[in-house]
């Protein structure tokens, strides 16, 4: 009995261990350090780009949330979502809510996903600067 209970227990734990990733594999976040809060209402583009035509393709749009976060970019795909990427955050529209002026209209950050784990790619803004990094 105990053979067939831990057999029956390994095969479940094999299902679910086998099974594809749900969810979704890119995320991002904007921290506005001039103003020491999250920027929402953001728009970010994601695009990938096609290595045979040598072309950015829309991927699609998404607005932060009022935390600066996006977190539903990219669906997990069986076959993967490997190649190069590029998110453009419009951050004019941003600052000139606020009143504020700003040097850059946009903000292009280029990346590769070269595997099947979660992509965290922030950055931390501001009117004349911005930094990127590959977050978890």
């Amino acid at each position: 009995m105990k053979k067939f209970l831990l057999a029956f227990f390994g095969l479940i734990f094999l299902s679910f261990s086998a099974q594809e990733k749900t969810g979704f594999q890119l995320s991002s976040h904007i921290l506005d350090i001039s103003q020491g809060q999250p920027a929402g209402n953001v728009e970010i583009a994601l695009e990938k780009y096609n290595e045979t035509t040598k072309q950015w393709i829309s991927i699609g749009k998404k607005q932060t949330d009022n935390n600066g976060r996006v977190s539903d970019f990219l669906p997990y795909q069986k076959a993967g979502n490997n190649g190069k990427y590029k998110l453009v955050f419009f951050i004019e529209n941003y600052y000139k809510h606020k009143n504020i002026e700003s040097f850059y209209p946009s903000i292009e950050v280029i990346f590769q996903i070269k595997n099947n784990e979660h992509y965290h790619v922030p950055i931390t803004l501001s009117p004349f600067g911005y930094s990127t990094y590959r977050g978890s």
